[in-house]
This record gives C-alpha cells, sequence and structure tokens, in this order.
C-alpha cells in the first residue's frame, strides 16, 4: 500500500475549505440578516432596547464567526503536523462544529489509520531485515569515508572479538592493513587479507559496495573469512597431483625393477654354468655388471617405496567420530612417548583447561597427529640447553577446542614456516615431507585446522583448532 501525502493533504483541504465555505456564507447571511435588522429597528426611533440586544447578537455572530475559522485552522492545522512529525497516536473528535464536519472527522481519521498501517509495515519491514542481517554468517559493516561506522552484524562482532563498533580505525589492533583496505576500498572491489590472529590464521574475503542515502555516502563490506576453503581447494590439487604422478612413477619403475631382478637371477645362472669357461677378466667383468643390477635395483625398489609412501596423502581413512575426553588422549600419547621424551632429557608439561574438555573426532587419527608432532619437537630440541615440550588443550578466544604442542628448540625460519604443509618439503635429512602435510589433511577431514607459529630458539607451536 503506497499512500502520499500530497494527495490527502489536498483532499482534505478541497473537503475542508467546501464544509466551511457553506457553514460560513450561512453565518454570515444570518450576519447580514441581524445587521439590517439592527439599522431597521434604529431607524424606527422607539425600538431602542430591541436594537440594542440586536447590536449584542451582531457582536455574538462576530465573535462565533471568528472562533469558527480559528477552530476550523487549528484543526486542520493539528492534522498535517501530525502527518509530518509522524504522529499518528492521535484521534481527532470533530465537537461543536456542526453535522457538516462529520465527514471531515471520518477522514481525518482515516487518513491518520492508513499512515500508521504505513507506519506499522515499514517498522515491520525494517525489522525483518535487521534480523536478516544479523543472522546472516557473513560479516556485514555499513560506514563513512571517515571511518564513522552506522551499522555492524554479530559476524562481525564475533569475528573480530568485539562488543561494539563506533570507528573503523579501532581495528587497528586486529589487523592495520584490514582497516587500511577498508577505508581504501572502492566501489565494487574485492581484496583478500591474511590476517594471524593469535593461534589462527585468518584469509579474510573483502568486497565492498558504495551507496547514497539521504545525501550520505554508505559503504557497505561483506568480509568472510575462506582459509578452510582455501585449504581444502590446495590440499585437493596436491592430491590429484600425487595421484598422476603416482601413477606415471609406478608404471615406470616396476618394469625396471622386474627386469633388473630378472637379468640378475639369469647372470647367476648363466655364471654357475659357465665357470670354467670365462677367464678372471671375464669373470670381474660379469661381476661389475650384477652389482650394477643390483644397484637399479635397490633403487627402483627405494623409488617404489618412496611412491608408495606419498600414495598414503590420497588415502586417509574416513574419520570414524567419536566423543572423548582430551585428558584421556592426552594420557595415551604420553604413555606411548615417556620413555623417548626421558632418554632424550626433555621435560614434558601437560596441561588442560577446563579440565573436562571433550573432543568429537577420530581418536586413533588425532593420536597420530600428536605423536607426529612431538616427535618432530624432540627431533627440534636435540641441540637445545634444558629442553621443554608444553602439550596444551584450551578453549581460544573465539570458543573453539584448541590443542597446542610447543617446544623451545631451534625453531622454523620465517621463510620457511609457510611452506611446512607442503607435501614433500621437509626440514630434515632424513625427512619424507608429508607428516605434517598428512596432520593437515586429517584436520580438514575434521573440518579444523592446524597452523604453525616459530620465533627461532625460544618457542615454536602448532595448534589443531577443531
Amino acid at each position: 500500500m503506497d499512500l502520499q501525502e500530497p494527495r490527502y493533504t489536498e483532499d482534505l483541504k478541497n473537503m475542508v475549505y467546501k464544509s466551511f465555505r457553506i457553514n460560513f456564507i450561512i453565518r454570515i447571511i444570518v450576519l447580514s440578516a441581524t445587521i439590517f435588522l439592527l439599522f431597521y429597528l434604529l431607524a424606527k426611533r422607539s425600538l431602542y432596547f430591541t436594537a440594542s440586544l440586536t447590536f449584542i447578537a451582531i457582536i455574538y455572530q462576530i465573535y462565533e464567526i471568528i472562533r469558527y475559522v480559528e477552530k476550523t485552522n487549528r484543526l486542520l492545522k493539528n492534522f498535517l503536523e501530525s502527518i509530518r512529525y509522524s504522529d499518528f497516536t492521535r484521534n481527532f473528535q470533530v465537537q461543536g462544529l456542526g453535522s457538516s464536519f462529520d465527514k471531515l472527522q471520518e477522514s481525518f481519521n482515516a487518513v491518520i489509520t492508513d499512515f500508521q498501517k504505513i507506519r506499522a509495515e515499514k517498522e515491520e519491514h525494517y525489522f525483518y531485515l535487521q534480523t536478516v542481517i544479523q543472522h546472516i554468517g557473513i560479516s556485514l559493516i555499513a560506514f563513512h569515508r571517515d571511518g564513522k561506522v552506522e551499522m555492524i552484524n554479530n559476524a562481525s562482532k564475533k569475528l573480530f572479538q568485539i562488543s561494539n563498533l563506533k570507528m573503523i580505525q579501532d581495528l587497528k589492533s586486529f589487523s592495520p592493513d584490514l582497516v587500511d583496505s577498508l577505508l581504501n576500498l572502492k566501489h565494487g572491489e574485492n581484496t583478500l587479507i591474511k590476517v594471524n590472529d593469535n593461534d589462527d590464521i585468518l584469509q579474510l574475503a573483502v568486497y565492498a559496495t558504495e551507496f547514497k542515502i539521504n545525501n550520505r555516502q554508505v559503504i557497505l563490506v561483506s568480509i568472510k573469512n575462506i582459509q578452510y576453503e582455501l585449504e581444502e581447494q590446495e590440499i585437493e590439487s596436491w592430491q590429484k597431483l600425487i595421484r598422476v604422478l603416482t601413477h606415471e612413477i609406478m608404471n615406470s619403475i616396476t618394469p625396471i625393477s622386474s627386469l633388473s631382478t630378472t637379468l640378475t637371477t639369469i647372470l647367476d645362472d648363466f655364471g654357475e654354468n659357465n665357470t670354467n669357461r670365462f677367464d678372471e677378466q671375464d669373470l670381474e667383468t660379469l661381476n661389475e655388471v650384477k652389482m650394477a643390477l643390483e644397484t637399479i635395483h635397490k633403487r627402483s625398489s627405494g623409488l617404489l617405496h618412496f611412491v608408495d609412501t606419498y600414495r598414503n596423502l590420497t588415502k586417509i581413512p574416513k574419520p570414524n567420530f567419536s566423543i572423548f575426553q582430551v585428558q584421556k588422549l592426552f594420557d595415551n600419547i604420553y604413555r606411548l612417548m615417556e620413555e623417548e621424551i626421558k632418554r632424550n632429557g626433555i621435560e614434558c608439561d601437560i596441561s588442560i583447561n577446563p579440565q573436562s574438555i571433550e573432543l568429537s573426532a577420530d581418536e586413533q587419527l588425532i593420536e597420530q597427529v600428536l605423536i607426529n608432532l612431538i616427535k618432530n619437537s624432540i627431533h627440534a630440541l636435540e641441540h637445545t640447553e634444558n629442553p621443554k615440550i608444553e602439550l596444551k588443550a584450551f578453549m581460544n578466544s573465539r570458543g573453539r577446542i584448541s590443542i597446542q604442542v610447543s617446544d623451545n628448540g631451534q625453531g622454523i625460519i620465517k621463510e620457511v614456516l609457510d611452506k611446512v604443509f607442503i607435501p614433500f618439503f621437509t626440514t630434515k635429512p632424513k625427512g619424507s615431507g608429508i607428516g605434517l602435510s598428512l596432520s593437515k589433511q586429517i584436520l580438514r577431514l575434521h573440518g579444523g585446522t592446524i597452523t604453525a607459529y616459530s620465533v627461532p630458539d625460544e618457542r615454536t607451536s602448532f595448534t589443531l583448532t577443531f
């Protein structure tokens, strides 16, 4: 229902004017007749008392006309002010103006009722949009170019860990790069911003729209953390590459390994049956060929084992979810690693806060990840004085369960830190480069993430977040 205020006002003016004109003409006619009567009585010169009464009646009629005009104007003024200031709670009662104003009263109240309905519909629409904005999972912020915030939804408050936001500049403690991007984004632009938030790595996709409302330029930005989606695509790409590589390598190496074994057997049989027919130089050449074949067989077998190991990255079993206490998980891991930890003279601290934390996951797979991380820490502590490993579980600032393995070993330099989860990449002389990549895939299957943080020779932490 779309009612326009000018149309209502014009209709009411016409109705008021028409009713007012009729009543006013009648009153003028009566007043004119009374004045004529007064002059008539004065002309008789003997009816002074009656003339006096007639004069008083004229004064009264003039007063009534003035009061009538003022009351009508005042009523119309109050009605128009109600519309102007959106005060639709009034109910107009027109009394003492005659039956000609009954329709005017009905029209006033009908218009007020219609505006009440329109206002109620607008309020319902407003609250509906507010509910949608606050319920949506994508962060939304509306602000001006100077940084003043007009609107922020619950998803944004949860992302930035705040209860309110007045200025965009107040987000500098969260990420200065994000603040600069928000203040400089133009209409239709989007960007990707990486934020290190304590133990979490956030990849924020930001999209901006600019529009004008009531002479105000407003920038509306949507912000979504796509870290999980990026990791998932990255892992899927690596898995596809590994499948292709392992398939082609296996097809090429398997025949070589098989042929080298066959040729070695043939040479052995040939040498045993013809020993007396070869001189010393021929036997030496035969032995060299056998050694070369054995070397080929050994290296091809090693390569087959290498390829078969990497095939595990594409064969992770589907998690068998169950609910278990983190305390039980830590106890099992410590029993398994206790001897190796003590043999290396490493101090191990275990903490769980709160103590009752329970995890919904595949206990064996998570145990495998933690054991691999602890072994990495033991290796990193080989040349460290007062070696120490910390294993702790806690609720992070976003209310998610986190498990962290930390050590004070040699650490990982910044240039290498971003590569530790890439398949085939390793910093160990005898490492295979699949441990951390495998751990990352296991966490992905659990809907979680694993992140690394390191200050060389001070502290290195791997955090599992569920």
